[in-house]
């Protein structure tokens, strides 16, 4: 009987607890509080106000940095620290040629494939006509007295685990040689640093989607200049970029099989 009044009395004192704690309470938890961002001015600080809409006067407060961060944050930039560096406004120009990277034009518009690479904005897309049909990338070309060439050319060689023979046999995954050496490749590095020696460098997952969208006898067509470098090597007359609209240099024709000058060159490493 002593037992059966115990247990009843817990039972009431439960139920009046129950009664006088709201339901969740107990185990509700506070959401941490998010960090204040404190980045200072980044030097891409403007570009990114105009982008994202703010008072563009190139310098840092705490709202733009709060902007910048989201922006980092939404589109995989770490860290998202709220700071306008090279790695975000890299970004920035990636997400803005989403909608349409040619929209100045510069690459030229054929019914067949054409990778355009675009080296004064760093990045790469391929398109059939006027449909893009592999989205804007980051790339990293040549650095300076190493420039990627500019003009026409095709994709002559693939190799999907190619090493280098120039460069202590550095792994250059997803190779697509495409200019005496220099190719299309992925690379596990930072796209937003240095340069390479002539080869345009893309991330691995990238590179891998680009071998899948290729073939050989693919167009290319390469304009441009990389910030920060002078050119140095010069296309060919026939494929300046100056002398002509780019839509009229057509490349040559396509010939059959691998007639010389179209097999893999003798030290194709560049990297």
């Amino acid at each position: 009987m002593a037992s059966s009044r115990v247990t009843m009395s817990a039972v009431a004192v439960g139920f009046l607890l129950g009664a006088l704690v709201p339901t969740g309470i107990a185990t509700a938890v506070a959401a941490p509080t998010p960090e204040a961002c404190t980045a200072g001015t980044g030097p891409y600080q403007q570009e990114l106000e105009e982008h994202l809409k703010l008072t563009a006067d190139g310098r840092q407060t705490p709202a733009d940095c709060e902007a910048i961060r989201t922006f980092q944050s939404r589109n995989g930039v770490r860290p998202a620290d709220g700071y306008a560096g090279l790695t975000t406004y890299r970004t920035m120009l990636v997400v803005e040629a989403r909608a349409n990277p040619n929209a100045a034009g510069k690459c030229p518009v054929r019914t067949y494939r054409v990778a355009c690479v675009d080296l004064a904005r760093q990045l790469m897309w391929v398109q059939t006509g006027s449909r893009v049909v592999y989205a804007p990338v980051p790339i990293r070309s040549g650095r300076d007295g190493n420039e990627t060439r500019t003009g026409w050319f095709t994709v002559y060689w693939r190799d999907l685990d190619h090493y280098s023979d120039l460069y202590d046999n550095a792994p250059m995954p997803y190779s697509q040689f495409f200019s005496e050496g220099q190719a299309f490749h992925g690379t596990p590095g930072d796209l937003f640093t240095g340069g390479s020696h002539g080869c345009v460098n893309l991330r691995l997952d990238d590179a891998q989607r680009l071998w899948n969208t290729l073939a050989e006898d693919d167009a290319v067509y390469v304009w441009g200049v990389k910030p920060g470098t002078e050119r140095k090597l010069r296309p060919r007359p026939a494929e300046s970029v100056d002398a002509v609209t780019p839509a009229d240099v057509p490349p040559g024709p396509r010939p059959e099989g691998h007639p010389e000058g179209r097999t893999p060159p003798p030290n194709p490493g560049a990297r």
